[in-house]
């Protein structure tokens, strides 16, 4: 698969430009619905330090044409980005410290370096979408995101604290993600679909990867929109069921998306993808 990671640096550098532009989601009965009334997934990305990977995904969601409500969150017991040497990184704590202020501290340490391996293109585009990387395992599920959390691009369809799709972008953070969400025991017994795409951890494997994620997305919203129709129509009443997500509501959707995944699969072979439907 041939892939041009300088196109896609541009493509995401005018999508950080323009991520904190008007808002294109409304809320119907806490359902995240675009201007044309079409019904959008709800997701969540993650990686492990909530800079690279998942942010990357977070700005492709949320700047998409169809502009997704999206979340996105580290794993990590730390933020950790490269420092002058393997054995120095810049270690800061999730939830603490800005992507503004961690892009002035390294600049003013060593412009050049940090420059010249990423980091400070990295922190500016983090900075345009959000303030600072969020651990997941201190997400309060179910929860309204308001205050620094709820000026986001793709914030719109999220303030109730609850997504449909949780991407993950390294199989370990795929298994911490899992793993927290048995440890938490469904007190909502909401269902949501987990996928990991395992992305390599550098600035030019994000991009592509989130391409793929993007189009991943894109065909899951697509069925998502048909089964809810579909309940719809079977059902003789509202959407109700689909939104609130009944079990027996999502049953069509949640036995297409091991073919969807599938089929994405053959067009990202490079891309070794994992899922399993856990619950909130």
């Amino acid at each position: 698969m041939s892939e041009d990671p300088q196109s896609d640096k541009h493509s995401s550098q005018q999508q950080a430009a323009v991520a904190t532009n008007g808002q294109s989601n409304q809320l119907v009965d806490g359902v995240s619905e675009g201007q044309d009334g079409g019904y959008k997934l709800r997701f969540c990305t993650v990686c492990a330090s909530n800079n690279n990977r998942s942010m990357e995904a977070h700005l492709r969601l949320s700047t998409a044409e169809a502009h997704y409500p999206v979340i996105s969150f580290g794993t990590g017991s730390l933020v950790r980005l490269p420092g002058p040497s393997i054995d120095r990184p810049n270690i800061y704590n999730f939830d603490n410290t800005s992507y503004d202020a961690m892009y002035k501290q390294l600049e003013g340490k060593d412009p050049r370096l940090y420059k010249a391996n990423g980091i400070l293109p990295m922190l500016e585009r983090n900075r345009r979408i959000k303030w600072g990387p969020e651990r997941w395992q201190d997400w309060k599920v179910g929860v309204p995101r308001v205050g620094k959390r709820a000026v986001v691009p793709g914030h719109e369809g999220t303030e109730s604290g609850l997504v449909d799709i949780v991407f993950t972008c390294e199989e370990r953070c795929w298994d911490a993600v899992v793993d927290d969400l048995l440890s938490r025991g469904s007190p909502l017994n909401r269902p949501v679909h987990v996928f990991n795409v395992d992305i390599k951890d550098n600035h030019e494997e994000a991009l592509v990867g989130g391409r793929a994620i993007l189009e991943l997305a894109n065909t899951l919203n697509t069925a998502a929109k048909e089964e809810r129709d579909a309940w719809m129509q079977g059902s003789g009443s509202s959407a109700d069921g689909w939104d609130q997500a009944h079990p027996h509501a999502r049953e069509g959707f949640d036995a297409r998306v091991p073919d969807i995944l599938g089929e994405w699969q053959e067009r990202w072979p490079h891309l070794p993808a994992l899922w399993t439907l856990a619950w909130f």
